[in-house]
């Protein structure tokens, strides 16, 4: 029997262009498309996918800021089964070439801004299309005519995460988990059809790509700019009803500023923000004030969506004294010891769990996935405390890893780095508080060339991590001074101490 069960982004997507062809879908600085047009744009673009050789389980990479024609090219792999490999451009050179040798693109498409920075990494024949060129081809071409991808649980996009091994590692995810995540998207912070969605954060991460599709599916218009242009979103806070504006911690206090500077008043949204546990607590209640909607206390991953933790939301003008977690819908989880038996009420184990929202794996990646999902359960290495009433506590990272501005840093990934230097004996990298960033990454250095200076250090850094991983202050250390436990593993907390 065959059961009609089977959408997926696309088809949903188009569903919604059928019958809201005049609606608006993207705004982009001057520019619109509605429904309809961008509909038959992605059919086209399809076309030219197949043209280049694309079929079902390809992968097609693509370096750019954000720009329409980067949603369109998702929703054309949508259609014909291709995944994206949404490249983070932030990274140093050699991170992205492990990136794209990962994934193995069969094509790629790259904006002019990025164009010089991919030649640096692919020297080789894969074929590449210009962004800016997407619009003009597709005008050309016919409407795509083959096959639609009618299987869910195909891969769509590969986004890229931390490593704790020291290399960033691609989450694979399906049609099936966007569209439960859109669901739990509308569910839990109650976000409505005619809320348009501003997509500022970087499309290769979620909070900028996955909102972007879920809107689209659900026959909301999305607001694209090119990243952090305060005054572009100020615009949109100002002339237009809001779903979820997602704002990272530094983005907060530089958004609120430029709205008291321009004395703009907020159009309406629906839910504003992201981890508050990064940010003071009467900042919150400001920002609920200001935007006059609650604050969503979110607790989810690139793994996850916004589950397993984003079900709460802290009400207008509250000056949070707890940040106690709430479960998200759609989502399975449990609290376990290191037996992975369940813990009791206040005692505090590992949260693994499971559902429709969660991703398919990390790409290429058979060992760190037989170890992540064993049991049948994704464990994410938080740990929270189980508390009375359903609440959840944060209570720490089995995985260390430090959050820095929204970004998810790994200490292995800079410690990768500095290791490798002959200069060096040993090094470890902990977390710092920071008030602009919430946390930064701070290196503690054994050298083994006494001639070795902070400078060295920092000039090691730039040449082989982004910017946002790069230690922000460098303390040099005698070995014997480095805080071991009985088994000489380096006591990260110990440093971290040192640090307050």
């Amino acid at each position: 029997m065959n059961l009609a069960t089977e959408s997926t982004v696309y088809s949903l997507f188009r569903a919604t262009a059928l019958w809201r062809g005049s609606d608006i879908a993207i705004r982009h600085k001057d520019k619109t498309w509605n429904y309809g047009e961008l509909l038959e744009t992605v059919d086209r673009l399809a076309t030219i996918l197949r043209d280049l050789g694309l079929k079902q389980g390809d992968r097609l990479a693509i370096l750019s800021e954000n720009r329409p024609e980067y949603t369109m090219l998702q929703l054309a792999c949508a259609r014909i089964g291709a995944i994206v490999a949404c490249l983070n451009w932030r990274l140093a050179d050699e991170e992205l070439k492990h990136c794209i040798d990962t994934v193995t693109p069969k094509a790629f498409c790259v904006s002019l801004r990025f164009k010089a920075k991919l030649a640096e990494i692919v020297h080789d024949n894969r074929p590449t299309i210009s962004v800016e060129a997407c619009l003009s081809i597709a005008a050309k071409s016919q409407k795509d005519n083959g096959p639609c991808c009618e299987d869910p649980e195909m891969g769509l996009l590969l986004l890229n995460t931390s490593g704790t091994t020291g290399w960033p590692k691609a989450a694979l995810i399906s049609h099936r988990a966007e569209i439960a995540r859109m669901t739990v998207l509308r569910m839990d912070l109650g976000i409505e059809r005619g809320d348009a969605f501003l997509a500022w954060a970087p499309m290769f991460h979620m909070g900028g790509t996955e909102h972007t599709l879920s809107s689209l599916m659900m026959g909301s218009s999305v607001i694209i700019t090119d990243g952090l242009d305060l005054d572009a979103m100020v615009e949109a806070i100002k002339n237009f009803q809001l779903g979820w504006l997602i704002l990272m911690p530094a983005t907060i206090e530089p958004l609120l500023q430029r709205l008291k500077e321009t004395n703009s008043r907020v159009h309406g949204v629906r839910v504003v923000g992201s981890m508050p546990d990064m940010i003071p607590a009467a900042l919150i209640a400001e920002t609920t004030v200001i935007f006059n909607a609650p604050y969503a206390n979110t607790f989810g991953a690139t793994e996850t969506g916004l589950p397993p933790a984003t079900g709460h939301l802290i009400p207008v003008g509250e000056v949070p004294h707890d940040l106690d977690k709430k479960p998200s819908s759609l989502c399975e989880f449990r609290i376990v010891d290191e037996q992975e038996k369940d813990v009791a009420v206040g005692e505090v184990g590992e949260m693994i769990l499971r559902g429709p929202t969660l991703f398919s794996g990390y790409w290429n990646a058979d060992e760190v996935n037989a170890k992540d999902f064993r049991g049948g359960w994704f464990h994410m290495g938080d740990l929270f405390q189980r508390k009375p009433a359903g609440r959840l506590e944060f209570a720490g990272r089995s995985k260390y890893m430090i959050k820095s501005g929204g970004e998810n840093i790994y200490p292995a990934e800079i410690e990768r780095v500095l290791l490798a230097d002959e200069r060096v004996d040993d090094a470890v990298v902990v977390r710092k508080l920071d008030s602009r960033w919430g946390e930064i990454p701070v290196a503690f250095v054994v050298a083994k060339d006494q001639s070795l200076e902070v400078i060295d250090v920092e000039n090691l850094c730039r040449a082989h991590l982004a910017g946002y991983k790069r230690p922000k202050e460098v303390y040099f250390l005698n070995f014997d001074d480095m805080p071991r436990s009985d088994s000489g593993k380096i006591i990260r907390e110990s440093l971290e101490k040192r640090l307050t």
